[in-house]
């Protein structure tokens, strides 16, 4: 459980957590790990080369290393694979092809908004963590809103496949259904398409190597978990902060980006979407300050708690302020995208969009918060959800 603020002069006791009281309550850790919660512990594990994976890796134990999901790879091929398809996310790439996806679907996404004077802010980011993560990866042979909505009824069915009994099992067969029709009716023409041009994007690369339709499946399903729905979460987050705290918002529309940046970090260092990391050592290892690491431990990265550690974010912890990291000498995003091999190759590439879709919202003539979002927990990612916020302006 987090603890509660202690004294502060400066920020008052203020907490400024969206999410905490759900997270205590919703979140279910695996059994077996041993809870981080020291910042500077955490790093050490994280950043390790004794130190691997802890979850999930060994449902591919018994595959072609060279046809696992990088996600659940370590050691040198894991770091080979990461540096061929690191040309997908340098800021290069962000400056001279995502952020024109970014700028386009926000526009879009934006001039509906003035015309029908509302919508709905996460079928929005969605829509837009879509078309960013679709460009990069390539699932661009079919029309982006209808595969953003196809992706929107998959991740509700995975959260439905989560529940006890019946309804769980009938989940299950949800998941199954939608994930088949995203697979025939978005990856398939993708990959046809990339097998006769090749292109400049991760399933083009996967062809390349020589991946299956079902391997390379696998591959577009990680990318969707890791770069729509945590994207779509935070985006939402984020503007339910700005809209709420009007000096924050001034704040971020006055500044320049890096003024946004540092806000949108904070944001995200107090209300991380994924609550939890698992590694475990496989070998013996000495941290940072002396203490020993046995190998077989496993450990439970406990991020939400991390951020707030007293001893890395200094006072007042719970709320948002934009100077901390510079204060602090720290990583702006904290743990929040992870850190060491393993750390979100898609970090800068999610804060982005982020900062553009949010800007261009909070500068929409009336644009005001009239629904709140509802917070609802995603044991798929053992993170927060956000839906059902409505936004409104002035029409067109």
């Amino acid at each position: 459980m987090t603890q509660a603020a202690t004294a502060c002069p400066v920020l008052h006791d203020r907490d400024d957590r969206k999410s905490a009281t759900l997270a205590d309550a919703a979140a279910r850790p695996d059994p077996g790990f041993a809870p981080v919660h020291s910042f500077g512990f955490a790093r050490d594990i994280m950043r390790s080369a004794a130190v691997r994976q802890g979850i999930d890796a060994h449902y591919f134990a018994d595959k072609e290393p060279s046809r696992i999901p990088v996600i659940f790879l370590d050691g040198d091929l894991h770091k080979k694979r990461r540096a061929q398809l690191a040309r997908y996310f340098t800021p290069k790439a962000i400056k001279e092809r995502h952020r024109l996806v970014m700028e386009r679907t926000t526009m879009e996404l934006m001039a509906q908004l003035r015309r029908q004077g509302r919508g709905q802010l996460d079928v929005l980011s969605l829509r837009l963590a879509c078309d960013v993560a679709a460009e990069i990866v390539g699932l661009t042979n079919t029309e982006a809103s209808a595969m953003s909505n196809r992706l929107r009824k998959k991740f509700r069915a995975s959260s439905k496949a989560k529940r006890p009994g019946l309804r769980g099992r009938l989940g299950r067969y949800e998941d199954i259904a939608r994930t088949l029709w995203f697979y025939r009716r978005d990856v398939v023409p993708a990959i046809r398409h990339r097998q006769k041009n090749d292109m400049d994007d991760v399933i083009s690369f996967l062809v390349r190597e020589g991946y299956s339709d079902q391997e390379i499946l696998v591959e577009c399903m990680t990318y969707a978990t890791a770069g729509m729905i945590t994207t779509r979460e935070f985006i939402v987050m984020v503007a339910w902060h700005l809209f709420e705290k009007e000096d924050l918002r001034r704040q971020f529309l006055e500044g320049g980006e890096d003024v946004q940046f540092a806000i949108l970090d904070e944001i995200l260092r107090i209300d991380p979407v994924a609550a939890y990391l698992y590694r475990y050592a496989e070998e013996d290892m000495t941290t940072s300050d002396g203490k020993q690491v046995k190998a077989g431990e496993r450990f439970l990265v406990d991020i939400r708690n991390i951020n707030v550690d007293g001893e890395a974010a200094g006072e007042c912890p719970f709320a948002i302020d934009p100077e901390r990291s510079k204060r602090q000498r720290m990583p702006g995003n904290w743990m929040s995208f992870g850190d060491g091999p393993h750390r979100c190759p898609g970090a800068q590439v999610a804060l982005h969009e982020t900062r553009v879709f949010i800007d261009a919202l909070m500068r929409v003539p009336g644009i005001r918060l009239t629904v709140p979002p509802t917070l609802g927990w995603l044991e798929e990612i053992n993170g927060y959800e956000l839906h059902g916020a409505i936004v409104e302006c002035e029409r067109v």
